[in-house]
Parts: C-alpha cells; sequence; structure tokens
C-alpha cells in the first residue's frame, strides 16, 4: 500500500524518521513517499488533509481531529522543551505593546504564546529561522524554537520568556509540542501497524546512529552544526517520542482543553489517539 508521510527536515525528525523512508528497517507492504516542510507548512496541509500521515504542531491538532488520530510513536513532548519569547534588548519589557513575531499561526507556540499573553494582538507570522533576523532588526519581539534555542543568546538576544515553563508551571503538564498523525479514515491495524513502524525506526535510530549522526540528518540539517544538531535532538526525542503513554496522553488532552475553551468550543468524545494493541509487522 502507497501512503504519503510528512516531517520536518529538522534533526529530530530526520532521527526518528530516516530508518524507516530509507529502508533501514522492514516495512512490508508499505511503500512510504516522504515530504520534508516546516511545519507550519505541514499544519496547513493539514487542514487541507493532504497527507496520509503527517508530522504536525499539536495546536493545530483540534482543528483537524475529524481527520486524523494521533499516533502514540514519534512526539515530541517534554519538560524544558518549550518556545521562547526574545527580544533585542534586557530587562522587563511590555509585551502587549509590542508586534511579536510567531512561527506560525497554527502552531503550539502561537497558543503556549497566547495562554501566556492573551491580550498581544499585534502578531506577525514567519517561518521560525526568520524570527531572529525579524528581533534583530529591532521590528519587535520574538518567539523562537527548535535550534534556535541554542542560537540566539550568541547573537547578543535576551528571553524574556519561556513559555513552556509557563506551561508547566500553569497546568503541572509536560509540554505538548508537535505529533505524529494519521488519516482517520485508514483501517486501525493498518494505522497500528505505522505506528510500530515508527517506533522500530526509532529504536534503530537509538541503537544505531545516536553516537554518529547520518548523513540524511546532516545533509537536512540547515548547515547547523553537529554540536547543535545533537542538542536537538536529545532535547525533542526522548521516551515520549517512543511512546506517549498516559502521562503524554493526558498533557495533550489538556492543550485540547486549553484550546477548546479559549476558542468557545466543548470537549467532544472523539477518539483522539489511536489505540493501543501488540502488532508484529
Amino acid at each position: 500500500m502507497k501512503l504519503s508521510i510528512g516531517f520536518s527536515p529538522c534533526p529530530n525528525d530526520t532521527f526518528i524518521f530516516d530508518a524507516l523512508v530509507n529502508n533501514k528497517i522492514d516495512h512490508p507492504g508499505i511503500e512510504l513517499t516522504p515530504y520534508l516542510e516546516d511545519v507550519e507548512t505541514l499544519n496547513q496541509w493539514a487542514l487541507e488533509g493532504k497527507l496520509d500521515i503527517t508530522k504536525l504542531s499539536y495546536g493545530v491538532y483540534p482543528l483537524v481531529s475529524n481527520q486524523y488520530q494521533i499516533l502514540n510513536s514519534g512526539s515530541a513532548l517534554g519538560s524544558g522543551v518549550g518556545p521562547l519569547l526574545i527580544s533585542n534588548h534586557a530587562g522587563d519589557q511590555l509585551v502587549d505593546n509590542y508586534c511579536i513575531a510567531i512561527p506560525g499561526e497554527h502552531t503550539t507556540a502561537h497558543l503556549l504564546f497566547s495562554l501566556a499573553y492573551p491580550n498581544a494582538k499585534n502578531k506577525v507570522f514567519l517561518r521560525y529561522n526568520e524570527i531572529e533576523e525579524f528581533v534583530l532588526a529591532g521590528k519587535g519581539l520574538g518567539v523562537i524554537i527548535h535550534e534556535n534555542r541554542f542560537t540566539y543568546s550568541s547573537k547578543g538576544l535576551h528571553k524574556i520568556t519561556d513559555l513552556g515553563d509557563y506551561w508547566e508551571k500553569t497546568t503541572g503538564s509536560n509540554i505538548p509540542l508537535g505529533g505524529i498523525v494519521i488519516r482517520r479514515s485508514l483501517d486501525t491495524n493498518l494505522k497500528l501497524t505505522i505506528n510500530q513502524y515508527i517506533r522500530n525506526s526509532i529504536e534503530y535510530a537509538y541503537s544505531h546512529h545516536y553516537k554518529i549522526l547520518t548523513d540524511y540528518v546532516k545533509m537536512h540539517s540547515q548547515e547547523m552544526s553537529e554540536e547543535v544538531m545533537r542538542k536537538h535532538i536529545d532535547l525533542y526525542v526522548n521516551q515520549y517520542s517512543i511512546e506517549l503513554g498516559t502521562i503524554g496522553q493526558n498533557a495533550i488532552q489538556q492543550l485540547i482543553s486549553v484550546y477548546q475553551d479559549s476558542h468557545g468550543g466543548e470537549n467532544n468524545a472523539q477518539q483522539f489517539f489511536v489505540q493501543e494493541a501488540s502488532i508484529t509487522p
């Protein structure tokens, strides 16, 4: 069966999916066509229902839950991994008075920023790797994600708020950043099999390539240093990437509830997660 799969070129995603899409592990009966795009493009494609399997921001999931279910493997979720609000100068600032650059309207970063600063309305949505330059140019403040967590201070920029830390202190939950979803209309056994393949791909990466990054990871790393690539993987790939478990699922449910409450919606009885089963592909 042919299926399309989308994920970002960031090291955490290429580390996770390298073995799967480059046939380093067996996935009999499944032919995958990969699409590598920035997360906001993937979010927009999810809204359009373009791909069979895709990485997305959990901030957009409530808008696509009728089309997709969340797989138990492949997520970026944890503690101390959230987006940062930064400025080009130090000290306390009235955030509501500034223009804020955010890495996409439908990102988890935007949802977390809105939770922390509900009255900040002057926003501009940029690709995540354009935000440091926006702030450096004095155009306003910025919300950064991914590898920019490791580079902003070396450019003379300053942290105002750790939005992930704000979420953790406010909710008591880990931060659900992004996950892997699969088309709801597909057969349940197929969904479970794909989930197992993704888990196998992660476990292969840890056992074969954790110390020596593959050419596939480096090729898509946008010229970041190997040290930054390694930090990126260490920060965003963890036990919740292998298996969300009850803690991970509860954190995502809480994020969905925050979204629904802030948008005047109601919690529904949809099964957001693909049900667990014992599968041996």
